[in-house]
């Protein structure tokens, strides 16, 4: 054999993963070392790209405008139900509307519920914010039944026909993957600006959640039941509502239950383009006025209406006895009865008068203003910190973010070569400890690091991406990605894509380890669970516009706020897939373990973890999805990247800059999602699950 042929021949006995690394670190090496003689490796030029943004903007504004007309008389028409839901609400006297929860919450879950109903409500109440309250729930109740018929017909059309349910499944992705600002851009030329706007914003936003828990409780209808149905001589249309819809109740049940919630989480999103008198306009209002107490309340009347139609949705969902109707009647008697004197008396009380928690949000605002001039010094100490010592090298590079005012000295080449050195050396103990793949990686991402994310070569992160699809799920995944970030590369969005991956992927880095240690405890002792679980509960029914009023209040606007603010959202997924995979392993399997003399460490780490894994990767993909998700909404606290232009393809009603910059942080966040997934398919085939 030659010498050429010795040397390659260790190089493909490699495993897979240590080969794409190996061939990703020679093609990043290359880029780095040609870049004085070839500098459009580094960066796309501006003459290779096509001006694809003006193209979407043409064409869709050439089908917008043919079916503009059918969109404002559909608009038209649903004003109506939109008013009477407003009048009936707002007609409604206030403790008519408690006592309908209030019995609603006994009836659902009994006193607990009840109590929930009755306290929550006697919040919106005092907050004085009862009216906005019932303009923003009257967006809900429109909304939630268009999005459930609409759900409910896409989820049983592809479980009737076969060869819409892939189609579908790629829609409901795209849809769930597309941030909602991109997507109000051509609904607001459509539909024009008001009320209306947000109420179909609110419906195409939760439809997707409806129809996939439709797909999936049709498919889990036990197939001798399907049998039975047949053999009774029923037609399919009686098959399917009379047999299989009511088999499939609870899961379809918790397709409203999150119809819901996503309905009302687009009440501020949807305040940006409806510009009434809701609660989401009233977070915005205070936010830019910079009146954080007046946004605190506000948003909690929002996190208020999320807990309670969570709790009493939820609920529907799962088959248990309901209480006692005649507690029912009677708690509706009580509040008629009271509602009755106190109008006869002139004696009940206008909503806007009982602002009894406006001296608390006065409070908060002059807490704060206390709090930020004593602690001004230390609190601009922590974000500095975690900007020139993290953030910025991860952006920009230790070569341009290590400098005399932040640092104390500038990065040299000999810095450069003292890392790169240090991380060979220590990879090539790792491959000679048999870690061949951990040590390549690792001489990666001391690269990545040097040179900074936003900075890569654009070869060096298609070959990169390709090698990861290719060793997650194989060839079809890896040229399916490339082929996309060629679009991304050839739109001339990708210094801004690579932006976007930065702070996103910084901040899933940043909730895949404190996530992880959080939900390992949690895994070990179940009192850190029962802490922890009230909150995860309470951060997953938040808005994500309330994410933002903490972190505002506190280091006002900047990137590090946008950071928190996502890892705020995004970290929930992280602890309780963490937590569960940790507490879900077999029995047997601990008894083995412990029959054989391991301690609880080596069961931990030998037993428990390697068993975790899928469930751990399912948590990280949902916190990638969910960061992409709050990173247009961090737009509006000082982001860069396609989250930023998103947003200001809004204010300027620019269709194909919204659409295009939506549908490549949609590239991103869908080759994420598909890795991970592949990733965790092949620890689960390698367990046997």
């Amino acid at each position: 054999m030659s010498a050429a042929g010795a040397a390659i021949a260790p190089l493909w006995r490699l495993s897979m993963g240590a080969r794409a690394a190996f061939l990703t670190l020679i093609v990043g090496a290359l880029c780095l070392m040609l870049e004085p003689v070839a500098p459009w490796l580094i960066k796309w030029p501006t003459g290779w790209v096509l001006p694809a943004t003006d193209w979407v903007g043409a064409g869709l504004s050439w089908f917008l405008d043919a079916i503009k007309p059918f969109a404002r008389a559909c608009s038209a028409m649903l004003s109506y139900p939109m008013d009477w839901a407003n009048m009936a609400l707002n007609g409604t006297p206030w403790p008519m509307v408690i006592g309908l929860v209030t019995a609603t919450g006994w009836y659902l879950g009994g006193l607990s519920m009840a109590a929930l109903g009755f306290l929550g409500l006697s919040f919106v109440l005092v907050s004085g914010y009862w009216f906005q309250s019932m303009n923003t729930l009257a967006l809900v109740a429109v909304s939630v039944p268009l999005a459930i018929i609409f759900g409910g017909i896409l989820g049983i059309l592809a479980n009737e026909i076969p060869r819409v349910k892939s189609a579908l499944q790629t829609l409901l992705d795209v849809m769930q993957t597309v941030p909602t600002f991109a997507y109000l851009t051509p609904i607001l030329i459509l539909f024009g600006f008001g009320p209306v706007v947000g109420l179909i914003a609110s419906a195409i936003y939760a439809a997707p959640p409806m129809a996939r828990n439709v797909m999936l409780g049709l498919e889990r209808v036990e197939p001798e039941i399907k049998e039975a149905a047949i053999m009774s001589g029923g037609t399919r249309l009686q098959q399917l509502f009379q047999v299989e819809i009511p088999s499939a109740s609870s899961q379809i049940m918790v397709g409203v239950n999150q119809c819901l919630m996503a309905a009302l989480s687009m009440v501020i999103i949807a305040a940006v383009i409806g510009g009434f008198n809701d609660i989401g306009w009233e977070v915005l209002l205070t936010m830019r006025k910079a009146q954080f107490g007046q946004a605190l309340l506000a948003g909690m009347v929002i996190v208020v209406f999320a807990i309670v139609i969570d709790r009493m949705s939820g609920s529907l969902a799962i088959e248990r006895q309901r209480h006692d109707i005649r507690i029912v009647w009677a708690v509706l008697g009580i509040a008629g009865l009271f509602t009755a004197l106190a109008l006869l008396s002139n004696s009940l009380p206008n909503p806007d008068d009982l602002t009894l928690m406006n001296p608390v949000a006065q409070a908060v605002d002059q807490s704060l203003t206390d709090f930020t001039k004593t602690n001004g010094a230390w609190l601009d100490s922590v974000k500095n910190t975690a900007m020139f010592y993290g953030l910025l090298p991860l952006r920009i590079g230790l070569d341009n973010a290590v400098l005399p005012f932040t640092w104390g000295f500038s990065w040299t080449m000999a810095m450069s070569a003292g890392l790169f050195a240090c991380a060979g050396l220590a990879g090539l103990l790792l491959a000679w400890r048999g870690r061949v793949t951990a040590g390549l990686m690792l001489v990666i991402l001391m690269g990545m690091l040097e040179t900074g994310i936003a900075e890569l070569p654009w070869p060096f992160v298609l070959f990169g991406v390709a090698a990861l699809g290719w060793v997650a799920s194989g060839r079809r995944l890896a040229l399916i990605s490339v082929l996309l970030l060629g679009t991304i590369l050839l739109a001339g969005l990708w210094e801004r894509s690579l932006l976007s991956l930065y702070l996103s992927g910084a901040a899933v880095f940043a909730c895949a380890i404190v996530g992880g240690v959080i939900g390992l405890v949690c895994a070990v002792s179940p009192l850190a669970w029962k802490a922890v679980r009230p909150v995860c509960d309470m951060l997953q029914t938040i808005p994500l516009f309330v994410f933002l009023i903490p972190v505002l209040m506190v280091f006002q606007i900047g990137e590090f706020s946008a950071f928190l603010a996502i890892c705020a959202y995004a970290i929930v997924p992280m602890i309780r897939y963490t937590r569960h995979g940790l507490v879900e392993t077999p029995g047997d399997m601990l008894e083995a373990a412990v029959s054989s003399g391991a301690t609880g460490w080596q069961i931990l780490r030998d037993i428990r973890f390697p068993y975790a894994v899928p469930s751990i990767l399912l948590g990280l993909n949902q916190t990638i999805l969910y960061a992409f998700a709050m990173l247009v909404i961090a737009a509006l606290i000082g982001t860069t990247g396609l989250g930023q232009s998103i947003y200001l393809a809004l204010g300027k009603a620019d269709v194909g800059l919204g659409i295009s910059a939506g549908a490549a942080m949609a590239i991103l966040a869908m080759i994420s999602d598909r890795m991970v997934q592949g990733f965790a398919e092949e620890r689960r085939r390698a367990l046997g699950l």
